[in-house]
Formats: structure tokens, sequence, C-alpha cells
């Protein structure tokens, strides 16, 4: 699903995803625990491509990523709107396990990993940045790992965390 401020918010299925234009894209991927593996290569679905067919309003700066488990991770519109990102399908040229986030995940490469969410259900697309998960528990907002955007700073109170879960939820539905 793509929606929020978008003109044209859509569902899709798996079977129609699949059928969409894919495209390769090979990159080095960074966790926050400070290894990096370099050299992947993965197929998917451009992100770009959603975001195109939805149709962004201008109000749209921020982007709640909604994955399975009422997990979510949050992004600023210009590092998802980006060529290198894909809803991904495979990796190293196999289908994604269950592990890594079968049957998709998104792929943002130039940020830190916990930023490329496993089993990604949609986008809901927004004017102000809601933290996800992560990023209620002390994570840094952006997550860059050449600027070393691990951790935010102070995490979250009960109180706050309490306001953007349910925020959260009202987005995932």
């Amino acid at each position: 699903m793509v929606s929020g401020l978008v003109d044209r918010p859509f569902s899709i299925t798996y079977d129609e995803l699949l059928a969409l234009p894919r495209k390769t894209v090979t990159c080095d991927m960074h966790c926050v625990t400070t290894w990096s593996r370099l050299d992947n290569t993965f197929e998917g679905v451009p992100v770009q491509a959603l975001l195109e067919r939805a149709g962004l309003k201008a109000t749209a700066n921020f982007c709640l990523v909604v994955a399975e488990q009422g997990f979510t991770t949050n992004l600023p519109l210009a590092d998802l709107d980006r060529p290198d990102n894909l809803i991904a399908l495979k990796w190293g040229g196999e289908w994604l396990t269950p592990d890594h986030g079968w049957p998709a995940r998104l792929l943002v490469p130039h940020l830190y990993l916990w930023k490329s969410a496993k089993w990604v259900r949609g986008f809901e697309l927004l004017d102000e940045d809601i933290p996800g998960f992560w990023e209620q528990n002390g994570y840094h907002m952006r997550g860059d790992p050449w600027t070393e955007e691990r951790y935010g700073g102070r995490g979250l109170t009960q109180h706050e965390i309490n306001k953007f879960r349910n925020a959260s939820k009202k987005i995932s539905g």
C-alpha cells in the first residue's frame, strides 16, 4: 500500500508486485552494530516507480514505512525517493528467505540497515517525521553510516513512545 499524502493511494497484491518491472542494485550494507557486508546484489521493484504511481503531494516530506507485526521505520522523503532504493525480492540471485525479509523488504542502501525494513507492507507519506520502532527507542532519526548516525541522544519517555505507537497503529491499520 502507498497512502497518506498522495494523489492516488493504492494497494497491490504480491502477484501484482512480482509483475512490475525490476532492477538490480549492487551495494554495501552497514549495520548499526558496526558490521558491514560489501558488494551485495539485490533485485526488486524500484521505490521511485511506486511513488510515481501514487503521485506525491507537495506537502509529503516524510514516510513511515509499515511492516509486519507493527514494525515501522521513518525516512525523510529525500532518502526514500532515490534510484537505488528497492522493494527487494532477491538477494544474491536467490529469493529472499523469511529471515531476510521474504516476501519483500525495503532496501535503502545509503543508510544503516535498520532503515531497510524487512517484511515491508507499505508506505504512509506524511508532512511530519514520526519516529519508527527503533527511533522511539533511541536510534537516530536518519541513520547515515558515514556520519555515525547510530543513536539519536536520549530515548523517548514511555508517554512519548505511546503517543507515537498510537499514531503508527492508526496508519498501519
